[in-house]
């Protein structure tokens, strides 16, 4: 396990270097695929050593996982505290980091593909990427359950699942990125009439 000591000890990669690297990482993901990108392509692609790669990142799953997230960046949580449900949806969808604003299609389509298959990267994913995002989605709901805006008996769990789920259908399915508009109908014609309709157990 690595201490505080040894991590305060490693150098950091920052600023324009970071950026570097990060776009060098999704260029190859998005051209070989998650299976077939390796710290040394990266390392070459992005005119750095290896050992400075794994000084940052311990895994091939760690560096990809950040700079997707560095590419979809997640919504400041001060943003998306607008007093309604509609406000909060629409600011955390269609601002930066939001459903709008996304990593290309053919670099999500690798990843997803591939986190079927690597229990690493699955685990790096869902940790380091979406569960900041699901609960900062839940914490809207709960808000939004608070100020009476959710029906007796509704799920905030399930109901921040919907929106997400249609963008996602609409990039994989269609091979469209949803846009503000699209994200504005899903949410006035679909999230919110859930959120107002009695669940009967």
């Amino acid at each position: 396990m690595t201490s505080a000591t040894d991590e305060r000890a490693r150098p950091r990669i920052e600023g324009e270097r970071e950026e570097q690297i990060f776009a060098a990482t999704l260029s190859l993901l998005s051209d070989v695929g998650y299976d077939r990108l390796t710290m040394d392509a990266v390392a070459s692609a992005a005119r750095a050593s290896k050992a400075t790669l794994y000084r940052r990142w311990s895994t091939k799953a760690d560096l990809v996982v950040d700079a997707v997230s560095r590419a979809a960046c997640m919504p400041s949580p001060d943003a998306v505290d607008t007093g309604s449900l509609r406000g909060d949806l629409l600011a955390m969808s269609c601002g930066v980091g939001g459903l709008t604003d996304t990593v290309p299609l053919a670099v999500m389509s690798s990843l997803v593909t591939a986190l079927h298959r690597e229990p690493e990267l699955k685990d790096a994913f869902h940790r380091r990427f979406l569960a900041p995002r699901l609960q900062l989605t839940q914490e809207l709901f709960e808000r939004a359950a608070a100020r009476g805006e959710l029906a007796e008996g509704a799920d905030p769990e399930l109901l921040a699942q919907v929106l997400p789920a249609v963008a996602i259908h609409r990039t994989f399915i269609f091979g469209e990125a949803p846009k503000d508009g699209f994200v504005e109908r899903v949410i006035d014609e679909i999230v919110l009439p859930a959120c107002r309709t009695e669940t009967v157990r």
